[in-house]
């Protein structure tokens, strides 16, 4: 599984954030989107989440994983394949933390009952919040609530390899800051894939690295070959 990106172009409020972008992630590699606010790292994410239209280029996923079934070199709209955390948590404040993985799960086209979406809470500490309405949950165990979505295919039939986050360590305290990592490196070591836009660091060791914005360029850490704007 390889996600290729082709000259790819983002706009935003009438505004090209992302100009003639070119690379590919292959399945079991981290991408860290680096620069300033308005950049467009936001975008970029959502545009690879299907949720914003490219101004041009392409963006695909292929390989076997991303098509098994169909033959293996075939194209799979990365957004059936893909789960976006943004920075904003997307939770609905009057239902309780199950109840906002039960619907995710129903979004991402996998009905789960409330003891999978509490044994997904489980993963991050959360079990015992389960029935809390997120409204009366702190900024931190808002944010592990909405992380959850990404383990969400443990316990229920989704398949979606390619994780989108945005600033996925925002209000979370140390400990759960490496239970993010811990988890993150499950999923590169399982082949999954993640592109993350951060501030922070992941603890994801060779991971590369695209910064947008007045110093645009592209850093891979496994063999230093970079190229910039």
């Amino acid at each position: 599984m390889k996600l290729a990106i082709d000259h790819l172009s983002c706009r935003r409020a009438g505004r090209l954030l992302i100009d003639d972008l070119t690379l590919t992630i292959a399945g079991g590699e981290a991408l860290v989107v680096k620069g300033p606010n308005g950049a467009g790292k936001s975008t970029l994410l959502a545009t690879l989440a299907g949720r914003l239209k490219p101004a041009g280029g392409t963006i695909r996923l292929v390989g076997d994983d991303a098509t098994a079934g169909r033959g293996g070199e075939e194209d799979a709209p990365l957004a059936e394949r893909a789960v976006l955390v943004g920075h904003r948590d997307g939770l609905k404040v009057a239902l309780t933390a199950a109840e906002n993985l039960v619907f995710a799960a129903a979004m991402l086209g996998a009905p789960a009952t409330p003891a999978e979406a509490a044994a997904a809470l489980d993963v991050f500490g959360l079990a015992h919040l389960a029935d809390i309405p997120v409204g009366y949950l702190s900024a931190g165990q808002r944010r592990r609530v909405a992380l959850t979505r990404l383990v969400l295919a443990r316990f229920v039939p989704v398949d979606r390899p390619v994780w989108l986050l945005d600033e996925p360590t925002s209000a979370l305290d140390a400990a759960a800051q490496e239970d993010l990592a811990h988890l993150m490196r499950q999923h590169l070591a399982g082949g999954g894939l993640i592109v993350a836009a951060t501030h922070l660091p992941l603890g994801l060791e060779g991971a590369r690295s695209l910064t947008l914005g007045s110093q645009a360029g592209y850093h891979d850490a496994a063999d230093g070959w970079e190229f910039g704007a």
